[in-house]
């Protein structure tokens, strides 16, 4: 048998190779380019349906209102009995954020088995089907009604307080992790969860040590991810009378007492810095 041909590695010998132009920005058969030309297409059209006023945003007068309502920002009222105040606040917004995280992430989990297109937990596919689509739909009627919204149709049942504001979180994300988990259950590798089928292990126990082992790490993380949100909305969710510091916000707003606004702003930066920073460190701990 000859040897193969060698691949020719000297310059004069990859020289006489044929050369290949790169291919062309757009091609009319180029499904991706028709995409990105109406993409385009539709943000032209956005800037150019909406009235946006970019001369009298960017004006000299403008600039000097903003800075003179900043200043009245400052000093901030730091005084004892408010500072108490907004501490207590702060930890309403937390237990807000904690208690309608933990409860979407129960909520989602309990949906997401059935909204899953996994064959290791669902071998009767005809008879999961039926279950699959209303699921979808729950988890989509769920997560496309935003938080604020939740909490004002809320309001009227739950009454003002932090109730509203705990179950308008939990609602809407448990909309959104329920879509998440059943997409990291239908992307888990089926191998293990098929050696315990085949030996007879009801489906069951074959999610909680085949499967659940799998994803939790992923499931993890989107539940700390959400949980980072969740603060930043419960902050806001105190505007409509839910709580925490956003309540604080909308009052002291409303009656212009700028210095007490700008103390309830310091304390929402800082809960939400030291959060970011919580839960970045717990997910890199996980992936380890």
């Amino acid at each position: 048998m000859h040897p193969p041909h060698p691949r020719p590695t000297h310059p004069t010998q990859a020289a006489n190779q044929p050369y290949r132009l790169p291919p062309p920005l757009f091609d009319a058969r180029c499904k991706a380019c028709w995409f990105c030309l109406g993409l385009l297409a539709l943000v032209v059209a956005s800037f150019w349906s909406l009235d946006l006023q970019w001369a009298q945003f960017l004006s000299l007068e403008a600039a000097a209102s903003m800075g003179r309502f900043l200043g009245e920002f400052f000093p901030p009222d730091l005084s004892p009995a408010f500072v108490h105040k907004v501490v207590v606040g702060t930890w309403e917004t937390l237990a807000m954020s904690v208690l309608g995280t933990v409860l979407a992430a129960a909520g989602g989990l309990a949906l997401a088995l059935p909204a899953s297109r996994s064959p290791t937990l669902h071998p009767h596919a005809a008879v999961t089907g039926l279950a699959r689509t209303p699921t979808r739909w729950l988890l989509n009627a769920l997560r496309s009604i935003p938080e604020l919204v939740w909490a004002a149709l809320l309001l009227i049942s739950a009454g003002l307080g932090p109730l509203a504001g705990t179950l308008a979180l939990a609602l809407h994300t448990t909309g959104v992790l329920g879509r998440l988990f059943a997409e990291a259950i239908e992307n888990t590798p089926p191998g293990p969860a098929d050696a315990l089928r085949v030996q007879g292990v009801p489906a069951g126990r074959v999610f909680w040590y085949a499967t659940l082992p799998q994803v939790l790490p992923q499931l993890m993380s989107y539940t700390l991810y959400r949980w980072e949100n969740n603060i930043r909305a419960a902050a806001v969710l105190g505007v409509v009378g839910a709580g925490g510091l956003g309540q604080l916000l909308a009052f002291h707003m409303g009656l212009f007492q700028m210095g007490k606004t700008a103390t309830v702003l310091m304390a929402m930066l800082l809960m939400v810095a030291v959060v970011d920073a919580a839960s970045h460190l717990s997910r890199r701990v996980m992936t380890r």
